[in-house]
């Protein structure tokens, strides 16, 4: 098992970020979708447990065919579709994904806690076990200077380019922003990484957290250069994107090829 705590600081406060987090996943699946691939949401719903209330989602991801080589081999066909539940308690959330076909010897677990006026010093903001805290990874993503793949780079979705008209953030060309941008946020995501499988487990391991680490890293990237587009929603605006996001998702599942790049072979 690997863990990996990511710490990613934004320049926009937390409430911001809830509505442009829901905002960038609706159009983030897009990208994923097509070709008879891609993301169906299931579920997506209020939800209470306990004190705890917040919106839960159900999605199934059929992306077989970015999956690494090792695994695909291997594989029956459809056995590489993966389930992902969501509890979104905002300023927590917790994720899990699974596959049916290797139940429990598979699953990627994350947590997140959103912090205001956050710029990733907090040592613990998840309060994870001691055990746990001997093992993880503390990794600071930069989405500025950070380097993606060279395929996954858009001029339009670089931090260093992008000047907001509405709020007048950016460009983030500063190597120190993250030191004395105003406002600021940090997203503390706990991500526990598990592949029981005799052989190819360390291999597979350390291919998901650099996947994890890479698609962190660009969805932030484009939800600070997508400021302007989502600087203004109302929670309620998101409800009725995502509505019209899942008819969308439906119908290109279904035609045309897939968008997205793929993640690459092992």
């Amino acid at each position: 098992m690997i863990i990996n705590e990511y710490r990613i600081p934004m320049n926009c406060t937390q409430s911001e970020y809830q509505v442009a987090q829901l905002y960038a996943t609706a159009f983030a699946s897009k990208e994923q979708t097509g070709g008879g691939e891609g993301v169906e949401i299931v579920k997506n719903e209020p939800y209470e447990k306990g004190s705890e209330k917040g919106q839960y989602t159900y999605k199934i991801f059929r992306l077989a065919s970015r999956v690494p080589a090792v695994v695909r081999a291997v594989a029956p066909a459809g056995a590489l579709d993966l389930y992902e539940e969501a509890w979104n308690a905002y300023p927590y959330c917790k994720t899990v994904l699974k596959n049916g076909y290797m139940k429990d010897s598979f699953s990627i677990v994350y947590e997140t806690l959103h912090v205001d006026e956050s710029r990733g010093e907090i040592e613990n903001a998840l309060n994870i076990s001691k055990e746990d805290l001997k093992k993880r990874n503390v990794i600071i993503i930069d989405i500025a200077h950070d380097k993606i793949p060279s395929g996954d780079y858009k001029p339009d979705e670089d931090p260093k380019l992008f000047k907001s008209e509405k709020t007048n953030r950016g460009p983030l060309t500063d190597p120190d922003w993250q030191k004395t941008v105003e406002p600021v946020m940090t997203c503390y995501k706990l991500v526990y990484i598990e592949f029981k499988w005799f052989g190819i487990q360390g291999k597979v391991e350390a291919f998901l957290a650099k996947t994890v680490h890479t698609l962190f890293t660009k969805f932030h990237r484009q939800l600070f250069c997508w400021t302007d587009k989502w600087y203004g929603m109302t929670i309620q605006d998101i409800r009725d994107l995502e509505a019209k996001t899942k008819q969308d998702l439906d119908a290109k599942r279904n035609e045309g090829e897939i968008v997205a790049n793929n993640l690459g072979d092992l």
